[in-house]
């Protein structure tokens, strides 16, 4: 299986070359693509000193658009996701890729000793609750940048996958739904080299687009509990307008019975419309 290691970077000059030269001298075979996504440094001038085919955004997109750009001009037919931060470990890619003749994903779950940013635990976790519930399966590490993939089915995806940081979230989820195999191997990461260009903003869109991946592939997941919370409100009015009798049903009981109703038809019609919009997976 041919194997193109892509790295997205934004003003990562400290740090790109070292991570292209580990890569290079760990697997001499591989094409290594970096894709500088409109840095005001030398980003790119590092990359390609180092070894790298550069790829250069005439404008800062985002993550998630730096690596459609490379999935779209990888020619391997496996692709490796790395950092341009230093974080992950050159000899960890051919644990990863090992695992591609079981999984159509391979992701590196970052394990207990990595560094993580303290302040965005709290979020994270989460996160990753809900997208367990969704999902309906253990996700060790929900957005780990560190994975490797089969080309043809990640850009199977690509038409709706963010141009944020949460392309990974999105693609996790993405696979998952589409009943595609993801496993996941732990890694350890390293402190990065320089300042984390992701906000705090960022994990309300990662929210956002939890919530829009599982409306795309299993709405009803969304729909039937919010139907069904407004259900037993509906039902505990009825009993207590009941005991009043002969007061009768009250207009509460009657606005959260036809909600909860409402909420339930969207439900089956999202249900149908995601059927429709899916696509065949390669």
């Amino acid at each position: 299986m041919e194997i193109t290691v892509v790295i997205p970077a934004y003003n990562e000059e400290a740090s790109v070359g070292n991570v292209v030269r580990g890569i290079r001298e760990s697997y001499p075979d591989y094409e290594v693509l970096v894709v500088d996504d409109g840095s005001s440094d030398d980003t790119a001038k590092a990359a390609e000193a180092a070894g790298a085919k550069v790829l250069s955004h005439p404008y800062n997109k985002g993550y998630g658009a730096a690596v459609k750009t490379g999935l779209r001009n990888a020619t391997g037919e496996a692709v490796v996701l790395v950092d341009a931060d230093g974080q992950h470990e050159p000899k960890d890619i051919e644990r990863l890729c090992g695992e591609l003749e079981r999984y159509d994903m391979v992701i590196g779950a970052r394990q207990k000793g990595s560094a993580v940013s303290l302040i965005r635990e709290p979020g994270k976790k989460v996160l990753f609750a809900l997208a367990r519930y969704l999902a309906r399966r253990k996700i060790p590490d929900l957005n780990s940048g560190f994975r490797a993939v089969r080309r043809d089915a990640a850009l199977g995806f690509i038409h709706f996958l963010p141009n944020g940081f949460s392309l990974s979230t999105t693609l996790t989820l993405a696979f998952m739904e589409a009943g595609l195999s993801v496993g996941y191997i732990p890694i350890k990461t390293s402190a990065r080299v320089g300042k984390s260009t992701v906000g705090p903003g960022d994990a309300l869109g990662t929210l956002i687009l939890i919530l829009r991946t599982i409306m795309l592939f299993s709405p009803l997941r969304i729909f039937v509990p919010l139907a069904g919370a407004l259900g037993v409100v509906t039902v505990a009015f009825a009993v207590h307008d009941l005991m009043q009798y002969p007061r009768g049903i009250s207009d509460s009981c009657i606005l959260f019975g036809v909600s909860a109703l409402l909420i339930l038809l969207f439900g089956l019609l999202a249900d149908q419309l995601s059927l429709i919009r899916k696509e065949p997976t390669k």
